[in-house]
């Protein structure tokens, strides 16, 4: 029996377990998922410093005629002490010594000549210094387990001299197709026959999502060629397929995957395009049966797909998160089921696809975004706020949020 769309996608997210981990060089680690905490061992900065170049004072000589008797670069361990009336030459990010209260910039003082400059009249008790944990404290909570990996966090990392960190697996991904009537793009064809333009799709699709992908195959409209593509892909964490699902003749992919007792998770969602979805399990190895129409898989694949592998990487963001933004046109819908919209999303309006048959394949490169239909709704007028989900970019939140409109 079909479910509705909020049903299926928390069916994945209660089902879908993260996988195994493993250490790598933290230079590697770009846009890879953090499998642990991080907590500072450092404090950052590690001393009171300079936040630039300039003079090391007392508070007492302000507007005062004082003498310079030594200088503190970066790096060195020198820590001169100062009296009233004396000053000494820093640089940024060199240590300031305990007897000094502000630090003023170069360009604030009069050099008057043989180690003597006069200060300003405006010093002000800590100026232009930076102390100790003052950016990062020992014990500090850095970065968390399902954090996704980028230079910021590179930045963090290298900072506390950490070299190399848990991350989880990078998830493996087998694609196949069937349907004796289609060809692979690398093949002729007859005027009878298409081109598999699915699986290519997929393929790349999940390979932008951070996957590591293989095709397996075509298969043909047999059982025993559909066991034969499914045995060769349960080394995998995750099996895409697409067409075979609904009640044609010929259907015979989920008679197939039941050979291999495969626990059904949910088969059918109350959505247009793409009714006949599958999603289950065999063993450790989830199964998504998207449609066999082009159109149809791709946008179920965007609403369903990417939260499987989401959960896979063991990212901690594993819901839709959605713009807000105005509609571009009147828009009217057919009621009784949740349809999903493509469209482009022009940073002011999204702009719905006036094409966009389930079995179209020439709609999807001219659109970024796509927005969410609930059953009940039969008119959205122009300039009305709706909620869009990005196709293009990934846009997840740790919270679950309702991105129906």
């Amino acid at each position: 029996m079909a479910i509705c769309i909020k049903k299926a996608l928390e069916i994945i997210i209660s089902n879908v377990q993260k996988i195994s981990y493993e250490i790598i060089p933290i230079e590697n680690s770009k846009e890879r998922i953090l499998a642990e905490n991080i907590y500072a061992t450092y404090n950052l900065p590690t001393y009171n410093n300079s936040a630039m170049d300039g003079y090391g004072v007392r508070l007492d000589d302000v507007s005062k005629k004082v003498r310079v008797i030594d200088s503190v670069f970066a790096g060195s361990s020198k820590e001169p002490i100062i009296s009233d009336g004396e000053a000494i030459k820093i640089m940024t990010g060199a240590r300031v010594p305990s007897s000094v209260e502000a630090v003023v910039p170069q360009e604030n003082v009069e050099i008057l000549g043989d180690n003597y400059i006069v200060l300003p009249s405006d010093l002000k008790k800590n100026q232009n210094m930076r102390f100790i944990g003052e950016d990062i404290k020992i014990g500090e909570k850095l970065l968390s387990d399902g954090d996704e990996i980028n230079y910021a966090t590179t930045t963090i990392l290298a900072s506390q001299g950490i070299t190399h960190i848990k991350v989880y697996r990078t998830p493996k991904v087998s694609v196949f197709t069937s349907g004796e009537e289609l060809k692979l793009h690398y093949e002729k064809i007859e005027e009878y026959q298409i081109y598999n333009s699915n699986t290519p799709t997929l393929l790349a699709r999940a390979k932008e999502l951070g996957a590591d992908v293989t095709f397996v195959g075509m298969a043909k409209d047999t059982v025993e060629s559909l066991k034969e593509m499914i045995e060769n892909s349960l080394y995998s964490d995750f099996i895409i397929t697409s067409g075979g699902i609904s009640v044609g003749e010929a259907d015979f992919t989920k008679e197939a995957f039941e050979a291999f007792d495969m626990e059904i998770l949910f088969d059918g969602i109350t959505i247009k395009p793409g009714k006949p979805t599958l999603f289950g399990k065999i063993g450790k190895t989830y199964v998504l049966n998207l449609p066999g129409n082009p159109l149809a898989a791709a946008l179920i694949f965007e609403v369903f797909g990417k939260i499987v592998l989401q959960k896979l990487t063991g990212n901690k963001n594993i819901y839709h998160n959605y713009i807000e933004t105005k509609l571009g046109v009147d828009l009217n819908n057919k009621q009784g089921r949740t349809t999903i919209i493509p469209g482009f999303f022009d940073g002011s309006y999204f702009i719905p696809s006036s094409k966009r048959l389930p079995g179209m394949v020439g709609v999807l490169h001219n659109c970024n975004s796509m927005m969410v239909l609930g059953k009940n709704i039969e008119h959205i007028n122009k300039d009305e706020i709706v909620k869009i989900l990005p196709i293009n970019w990934k846009f997840f939140s740790d919270t679950k949020k309702d991105f129906f409109n």
